[in-house]
Order: structure tokens, then C-alpha cells, then sequence
């Protein structure tokens, strides 16, 4: 299909564009003496046609509102995304020669800290689920024209992210959603498993219901054609399917496999590519127009906050239960708060949520991994993401989880089903490491509250932070013990138990805080004081309060918890007061648990009173 608008002006335009994008990938990456520009080649036809006829975006502002979207998902790719911008005229052409430098945020892959990126790329598969999430805040959140386009490398297409993201594609209708796919072949070590079979991508697209285009990825009427196509099409995103050539344009680099992530030498091996380049550029005098965003509505945001907590102390309420009806009510109060799910909204009772707001809800069936990436796209457009499933599950889209926090995003995790307290289903189903796995992520935030009332606090608290958060809910009944009005904070913990006499301080939250509290009563009628913390906040840490109530009980701390040994509350208090030279005694699960009742899990596997009221007898003798 012929695109009318694309005047031979406009191609030999383009053309010129393309081959200057070339030019200056080249440059930059043999100045940094890294980088990929082979991968650059293959797709600067592509991206000439998206940022100089395709998109619509303003030059100086790519945060402009309702501004169409690109994810570069082969962030290897980098210094082509940087090339076009500074070709459009955001910052200067020789800031591309500081690429991959300690004083340039034009790094090796993308991230955030430039102001037209969304979200960190260059772990592959993970661009296209951020652009589903992008794709949603448009067509259900703000019910805006913006559309989203992805460019992917074929190497990544065997990712399994990448075909979840296709299938919840599909299923929520996103035809504002268009990916491209770079074929050139050639992978890092190998050629890809289908090399130019288009055929066979074509099929397995469609077959995932998508509008499918195969394209000469060199010929810029026919990429023209096929966007313009893709614009057309109603009730299915589609795919660019773009033949491409590796190192395209570069005689001694194109379609030879020895040149992935390789630059050319400063100096003669570089002059002459670029020679080649140049040479190829043709007599043009079309100045191209980029086409501004259409105007969107002004839509101001009218955040309330939430009433006092509904529990009452002596009610007995799950915290994850407590967590769904606190998300349902901040909705509320709070238009940018959206929730995702991966098949367990029953279980983690964000079915509340998405009841009341189906708009703002958003279900990714067993695709955990699309759920952490399309909830990254939902935090680039504003949007306050919840993301809830079993702490477990967690680890199957800990990659996405670990590209998030690299790129600030504002996405909060609840995990719910943690420990050996879940009983029956056993250790597939106990999340026993998630408070290691988030904590280990810079900036993330870890939060644990024990009660229902402080759920409710926490997860105001947890939407009101910009960054990251981590909330770990239990699954078993636990009584109120927080009244109504109890406040809580990042950083914050709660003496709930404490005297003069103390001789030990115990620190626990979640079940195992209702441990401590029944060992607190057996060790006080034995004769022995001790000091129970709740620590609410994981990370940060209430460092103050740790050190404080420990040199009051001799030096002496214990740590309970409902998780593995190593990377938990444990050894987050560890590191906390270690440099002061006091005893720390840790109890967690150290064995592989077993399915049970849950009292008698939490009893066999150590943790519970009998547990601590023998240890804290054995280190206060």
C-alpha cells in the first residue's frame, strides 16, 4: 500500500536522516571505543521514519503531554535513540561524542535520568511490556490519542516476556500499541534461530493475534506505508516485522557477524565508514517538519487522604486482606492509584479494586513478568501502580523488578502468602526470600506491617513516597493491636512492650511479632523482662530506636522472622547496629519448609514462642 504523503522529497529526506543516524553512531561509538554500532545500522532506517515523519512529539519537551511514545527494547541500540534525539534538536550533536562516559548520562543502555526515557532497557524482552503498560494509561486510564511504539532486536524475540506482553496485548484490544521488530540475522554469538525467515515471524505474530507486516526494513516507503497501515488498524496491535541488514551501509560491517557490540578503530577503519556514509547521502532541500502532539484535555489531579482506620483493636484480619479493602478505599481518594494482577485477585483481595474501578485495573493472567513491566509503563505516564501477587511469584519477574528500581520507578509491590505461616500449600507457594530479593534493589523500600491498622497507614504512606515499595502481607488472621488514630513512617518502627528491667530486646513484625507477644507474657512470668519491637520498616531501618533500646538490654537483640536466614529482618537489623559491637541471635526458617498446619510450621520450623523463649533464656543466662 503506497503512502501518499511520502513525496520523493520526503524519502530522499528521510534517507539523508537515516544515514546521518549512521554517521553519528559511528562516530560516537568509536570515540568511546565501545558500543554497538552494527545494531545501529540495522534499524536507523526505522527510526528516521518514526522520529522524522511517524511520531508526533515536540523536539524540546518529550515529556509533553499526550506526546506519542518510543521504547528502544534494544537498548544495545542506544546510540542510535541518542542520535535522533540530538538530531531533532534536543541537545547537541558533540554531546554524542561523551557516549558511555562518567560525566554523560548518554550511557552504554538507556535509563531515565535522560528526560526521553521511560524506563531503563538493555535487559532484553522487557520493552514491550513496558509499552503495553504505556499503551493502557492511553486507551483506559487518561482516554488519550497517543500511540506507543516499541523496537525490538529478534534475538529478544525468544524471550518469554516478549510473548506474554504479546497475549495481553491482545487481550485488552491495543491497537494504539505498535512494536517493531529488527531481523538482521545475526545475534551476539550466533545467528538468530529463524535468521530471515519472515514467514515464519509473520505466522507466529498472527497467531498471537496481532496485525502482522512484514517490510523491507531499508526501504523507507514501504516502512512509511506499513505505519501508516498500523495506524489504520482497529482492535489489535500490530507488529513491523522490518528485514534489515546488520551494519547496513557499511560495506566492511553489514551482514557480517563478527561485528556485534564491536566499534570501528579511531582513525583510518572510521573515516573510511563514515566516507562510505557520506557518499550515500543525496541532494535534498525538503526541511522536515517533526509533527507536534495533539492538544490533550488539562486534567488536574484531586488527591484526598484517608479517613481514620475502620479495625478496631481485638478484630482478627489477614493483613493481605486488610491491604485490598485499604486499596480500595485509597481509589477513592486517589484518581492515579491503578492495580495489576496476574490470576490471584482473590487471594490478595485486589478484586475490591478492580470492581470499583475496572478503568484503573488491570488483569495480566499468570504473566508476572508483563505485570512488572507494563505497571513501569502505567508509573512513566503519572500513575501510581499496585502490583499485587504471591511474594513467590515475585521471583519469576525479579529481572523486571531489579530494571525498575534502575530506573526509579514509582511502582509499589505487595507480596502476599509469606513464610511457612501460609501452611498447607507448602514451599513452592511460601515466600521465604522476597524481603532479601527487594531489599537488594537500591532505593527500594521494604515494608511489613503486622496488623491490619497498620496495613491500612502503610499503604497510604506506601503511595504517597515516590519511589519503590515493597509490602509484605501475611496470610493468616492476626488481632488488631494499633488503634485507630497510630501513625507509621518510612524508617519508623514500634516499642509495643518495654520496661526498665528489660534485659534482652526482641525485634520481630508480621507473625512473628504475635510470637514475641505470647514469649513476652511466658518470659515475664519466669522472671524475665525483655523489649519488643515491632520494625514495621525494614529498609530503611529504624537504626536510632535499634541501638537505643539494645544498649538498654545490655547489648543484647534478638531477631524473629517468617523468612530465610540470610538477606531478612535478621540480618537488615545486623547491619544496622554491627559497628557498635552488639549481639545479634538470629531465628528464621534455615531448612526447606513442609506443607502443615500453620501453627505447627511456625512452631516446628523455629520461630515461634517456644523458639524464642528458649533462645532468649539461653542468651540472658
Amino acid at each position: 500500500m503506497a503512502n501518499p504523503t511520502a513525496s520523493p522529497e520526503l524519502l530522499a529526506a528521510l534517507h539523508n536522516k537515516a544515514t546521518q543516524l549512521r554517521i553519528e553512531s559511528v562516530r560516537a561509538t568509536s570515540e568511546a571505543g565501545s558500543g554497538h554500532p552494527s545494531s545501529c545500522c540495522s534499524a536507523a532506517d526505522i527510526v528516521a521514519a518514526l522520529f522524522f515523519s511517524v511520531l508526533r512529539y515536540d523536539p524540546k519537551n518529550p515529556k509533553a503531554p499526550n506526546s506519542d511514545r518510543f521504547v528502544l527494547s534494544k537498548g544495545h541500540a542506544a546510540p542510535l535513540l541518542y542520535a535522533a534525539w540530538a538530531e531533532a534538536g534536543l541537545f547537541p550533536k558533540s554531546d554524542l561524542l561523551k557516549l558511555r562516559t562518567l560525566t554523560s548520562d548518554l550511557e552504554g543502555h538507556p535509563t531515565p535520568r535522560l528526560s526521553f526515557v521511560d524506563m531503563a532497557t538493555g535487559s532484553l524482552g522487557q520493552g514491550l511490556p513496558v509499552g503495553v503498560g504505556l499503551a493502557l494509561n492511553a486507551k483506559s486510564v487518561d482516554k488519550t490519542s497517543y500511540r506507543t511504539y516499541v523496537l525490538m532486536g529478534d534475538g529478544e524475540s525468544v524471550e518469554g516476556s516478549v510473548w506474554e506482553a504479546a497475549e495481553v496485548a491482545r487481550h485488552h484490544r491495543l491497537d494504539n500499541l505498535c512494536a517493531i521488530v529488527d531481523v538482521n540475522r545475526l545475534g551476539q554469538s550466533d545467528p538468530t534461530m529463524l535468521q530471515h525467515d519472515m514467514e515464519a515471524y509473520r505466522s507466529r505474530w498472527a497467531g498471537f493475534g496481532w496485525h502482522a507486516i512484514v517490510v523491507d526494513g531499508h526501504s523507507l516507503s514501504a516502512i512509511l506505508a506499513a505505519f501508516d497501515e498500523a495506524a489504520r488498524t482497529t482492535g489489535k496491535p500490530t507488529v513491523l516485522l522490518a528485514k534489515t541488514f546488520k551494519g547496513r551501509g557499511i560495506s566492511v560491517m553489514e551482514n557480517h557477524p563478527e561485528w556485534h557490540g564491536k566499534p570501528l578503530k579511531k582513525g583510518e577503519e572510521t573515516d573510511k565508514a563514515i566516507a562510505e556514509l557520506t557518499a550515500q547521502l543525496k541532494p535534498n532541500q525538503l526541511e522536515i517538519q517533526i509533527q507536534q502532539p495533539y492538544a490533550a484535555p488539562s486534567k488536574q489531579a484531586s488527591i484526598g487522604s484517608l479517613p481514620a482506620s475502620p479495625y478496631k483493636l481485638g478484630d482478627s484480619v489477614a493483613t493481605r486482606e486488610a491491604f485490598g479493602a485499604t486499596l480500595a478505599a485509597l481509589g477513592d481518594v486517589h484518581p492515579l492509584v491503578v492495580a495489576l494482577d496476574a490470576d490471584v485477585k482473590n487471594s490478595t483481595y485486589t478484586d475490591k479494586f478492580g470492581k470499583k474501578f475496572p478503568d484503573r485495573f488491570f488483569e495480566n493472567f499468570i504473566a508476572e513478568q508483563n505485570m512488572l513491566g507494563a505497571a513501569a509503563g502505567l508509573a512513566a505516564c503519572g500513575k501510581i501502580p499496585f502490583v499485587a501477587t504471591f511474594a513467590a511469584f515475585f521471583t519469576r519477574a525479579y529481572d523486571f523488578i531489579r530494571m525498575a528500581a534502575i530506573s526509579g520507578s514509582n511502582i509499589k509491590l505487595v507480596g502476599t502468602h509469606v513464610g511457612v505461616s501460609i501452611g498447607e500449600d507448602g514451599p513452592s507457594q511460601m515466600g521465604l526470600e522476597d524481603i532479601a530479593m527487594m531489599a537488594a534493589q537500591p532505593g527500594v523500600v521494604v515494608l511489613y506491617p503486622s496488623d491490619a491498622t497498620s496495613t491500612y497507614r502503610l499503604v497510604e504512606v506506601a503511595a504517597a513516597h515516590k519511589g519503590m515499595v515493597y509490602l509484605r502481607a501475611g496470610r493468616p488472621k492476626a488481632p488488631v493491636i494499633y488503634g485507630p488514630e497510630e501513625r507509621f513512617q518510612i524508617g519508623g518502627s514500634k516499642v509495643i512492650r518495654q520496661s526498665a528491667a528489660d534485659v534482652l530486646t526482641i525485634v520481630a513484625a508480621g507473625v512473628t511479632l504475635f510470637e514475641a507477644l505470647k514469649a513476652y507474657d511466658q518470659l515475664k512470668a519466669a522472671g524475665i523482662s525483655v523489649r519488643v519491637i515491632d520494625l514495621y520498616s525494614i529498609a530503611p531501618i529504624d537504626r536510632t530506636t535499634l541501638l537505643e533500646s539494645a544498649r538498654a538490654t545490655h547489648g543484647r537483640i534478638l531477631t524473629v522472622e517468617d523468612h530465610y536466614a540470610h538477606g531478612g529482618l535478621g540480618d537488615a537489623v545486623l547491619s544496622a547496629v554491627a559497628t557498635e559491637g552488639l549481639r545479634v541471635h538470629k531465628l528464621a526458617v534455615r531448612t526447606i519448609p513442609h506443607s502443615g498446619k500453620p501453627d505447627e510450621l511456625v512452631d516446628h520450623f523455629g520461630i515461634g514462642a517456644r523458639s524464642i523463649v528458649e533462645a532468649a533464656k539461653d542468651i540472658t543466662k
